[in-house]
């Protein structure tokens, strides 16, 4: 089931088990509140009516947002003014819409405990151990097995009804010269000498 709620001059679409945002509300942390400005509410595609329909929270705590920096500046004029804020929020747990609330989901939780047990039970020489033998066998797994064949085509040429292609071979990469084109002109190019008459 979920609702469309009211607070803070905004609106937020909440099922049970949502955790949302909202502007500060009064009240300290694991505090019970109800929010009563429901604008609509349904299950799938069906509506229900909305009269006297409430929903349950649960404050999980009081934050505030990340700052922003307010800076006024009017040019020419000398006259600059820098302000930072912090707007304050509340973060609700939705814990029930009506009478509807949010269906426990155990078996997830159930199956991560033994994996967290197992390990908490090995002694670091043999969790170390454990990570040497993996590292081993994804090293042999990524290993290439048996040798590449440069042609699959048959080594006789008048077999193969055609000549092979030159194998070209990779020139070697030039050596880089420094850039000369910033620097000074030698001194033998500047001195000019004078034309013969």
């Amino acid at each position: 089931m979920f609702a469309i709620v009211r607070t803070g001059g905004k609106q937020y679409r909440v099922a049970p088990g949502d955790k949302i945002v909202v502007e500060k509300l009064d009240g300290n942390a694991g505090d019970k509140i109800t929010l009563g400005d429901v604008l609509l509410a349904g299950e799938g595609s069906s509506l229900k009516s909305t009269d006297g329909l409430t929903v349950a929270a649960e404050i999980i705590a009081q934050a505030k947002a990340d700052k922003v920096t307010v800076f006024k500046k009017r040019r020419r004029h000398n006259y600059r003014r820098k302000k930072g804020h912090r707007q304050q929020h509340t973060i609700l747990k939705i814990v029930a819409i009506g009478d509807y609330k949010e269906a426990k989901k155990a078996a997830p939780k159930a199956e991560a405990a033994p994996k967290a047990e197992a390990k908490a039970d090995k002694s670091p020489a043999a969790r170390a151990k454990e990570t040497v033998e993996t590292t081993k066998a994804q090293q042999e797994s990524a290993e290439v097995v048996g040798t590449p064949t440069e042609s699959p085509a048959p080594s006789d040429d008048k077999a193969a009804g055609a000549e092979k292609p030159a194998v070209k071979k990779a020139a070697a990469p030039k050596a880089k010269t420094p850039s000369t084109k910033n620097a000074a002109p030698a001194k033998a190019a500047a001195k000019k000498t004078p034309k013969a008459k």
